[in-house]
């Protein structure tokens, strides 16, 4: 409680106009960071445990599972991108001092987002049974595959109301009740995956109704607070008529569309590269798989501090600070580049170890670890490109880019990956995406040092 009192006042700053020390900065990118990166590590737990307790099953069914990931994140990152086209407009608005039109966009989101995760949802089931195929996956874990994607899909709704008031809170700068819930969702899908997997023998489909049913919690306790409970952004505290209006709506798509677009490519560049390893067979599926997983728990931290940093951003713009724009985008992706950094070097000596937690194979063992040795040595400006987006999308700035991440992933990445798996297998897959990686962070950073992100400001 005493870190969000500190983390409110801190804020109150930037919407009062007050000046503000560096050591007062470096604070709040803290105070609102650790929250975030405690949530988004979690979050990746619950496809860390998932795969863990998958991989016990069959190398079939860890394969299955690792066959329509990408797709369940392609399907994961429109919702992000609907969530925050209208939370970037909350954020301005609430460092405008304006929290009657956060408000008012808080229930133009409710609904958007409703329609949106149920055409979302009822689109994938109808595709279900056909994607395994379409990604080159075979007879054996087709049905697996089939069943796990199709029950995300059921539970769309809920993880787009889970990512929804989730965003809202932290542009409010409450990052604890997001953080709190994450580490939930983690333990129920801990608790729900054993039972569902040990105790009833259902096997994937006992992941998959595990993770779905701590979701469907998450999404509806999160909402809660944010609908109920929320200081700023309660709809029940102040009595407000609604009307609808479309300026927001409209806001929300010249924002959130480019992100959108930007995560069905780049999505889709995650299937196609998916399409690149499953010729190698299950076992570079499965290691694959892992190894992504791993190193998610790397760069977590990355999306935690860019996760602080939109709010920052955010709220500065909506205050019409340049000047803390320009430091805490910099502050921010400096704390970013550092963290995953150490993070980097830690996967690379600890890989054989998080490889051995999800998998007893020693074949997937070796080749994850390899690979997962490969990627360390690109966290660093992973990191630039990570927080960089996350200052970007604070500003509003998102359709230039999209394209910068379209072009870095289609052009360099899937390029490399295409020609170096014929020789080298997924570690030349792994050794292209390491070398994308740092393109994207040496043109991620020209973008920010150039102040282009800010023009809408100036």
């Amino acid at each position: 409680m005493g870190g969000s009192k500190k983390s409110s006042e801190l804020l109150e700053l930037i919407r009062y106009g007050k000046p503000m020390t560096n050591s007062q900065k470096l604070n709040l990118i803290y105070q609102l960071s650790i929250p975030s990166i405690l949530a988004q590590i979690t979050s990746v737990m619950m496809f860390f445990i998932d795969q863990a307790m998958v991989g016990r099953i069959s190398v079939e069914a860890a394969a299955a599972c690792g066959l329509v990931e990408s797709s369940t994140w392609l399907c994961g990152s429109m919702t992000s991108a609907a969530s925050m086209g209208f939370s970037v407009q909350v954020a301005h608005f609430i460092g405008a001092n304006d929290f009657s039109k956060a408000r008012a966009v808080f229930r133009h989101a409710l609904l958007c987002t409703f329609i949106f995760s149920m055409v979302v949802g009822c689109t994938g089931l109808l595709i279900s049974r056909q994607l395994p195929f379409w990604l080159g996956g075979g007879d054996d874990i087709a049905s697996d595959a089939t069943i796990y994607f199709g029950i995300f899909m059921l539970v769309m709704p809920f993880f787009q109301l889970s990512n929804l008031s989730g965003a809202m809170l932290k542009c409010s700068g409450n990052m604890r009740i997001p953080s709190m819930m994450s580490i939930a969702m983690c333990v129920m899908d801990v608790t729900f995956n054993f039972i569902f997997i040990f105790v009833f023998h259902l096997g994937v489909l006992g992941v998959a109704m595990g993770t779905g049913l701590a979701i469907i919690i998450g999404g509806c306790v999160q909402a809660y607070y944010a609908i109920c409970r929320s200081e700023i952004l309660s709809l029940y505290r102040v009595a407000e008529k609604f009307s609808f209006c479309w300026d927001y709506l409209r806001n929300a798509l010249k924002i959130g569309a480019p992100m959108a677009v930007q995560s069905i490519l780049m999505s889709g560049a995650q299937i196609v590269s998916t399409m690149i390893v499953a010729p190698l067979g299950n076992i570079s599926i499965a290691a694959n798989t892992f190894a992504i997983t791993a190193e998610s728990l790397c760069y977590m931290p990355g999306y935690g501090i860019g996760e602080a940093a939109t709010t920052l951003i955010g709220q500065s713009m909506g205050a019409s600070r340049l000047d803390l724009c320009k430091s805490f985008a910099r502050m921010s992706v400096y704390s970013g580049m550092i963290v995953m950094a150490l993070m980097g070097a830690v996967m690379y000596v600890l890989a054989p170890e998080l490889m051995a937690l999800m998998s007893p194979v020693q074949e997937i063992i070796d080749l994850g670890a390899s690979v997962l040795r490969i990627e360390a040595f690109a966290e660093p400006m992973f990191a630039a490109s990570i927080v960089c987006y996350s200052v970007f999308v604070g500003a509003g700035d998102t359709l230039k880019p999209a394209v910068m991440n379209l072009g870095s992933m289609w052009l360099v990445r899937l390029t490399l990956a295409a020609l170096l798996a014929k020789d080298y297998g997924l570690r030349g897959v792994w050794t292209a995406m390491a070398i994308e990686l740092i393109f994207r962070g040496v043109i991620f950073l020209w973008r920010m040092f150039s102040g282009k992100w800010m023009k809408s400001m100036k």
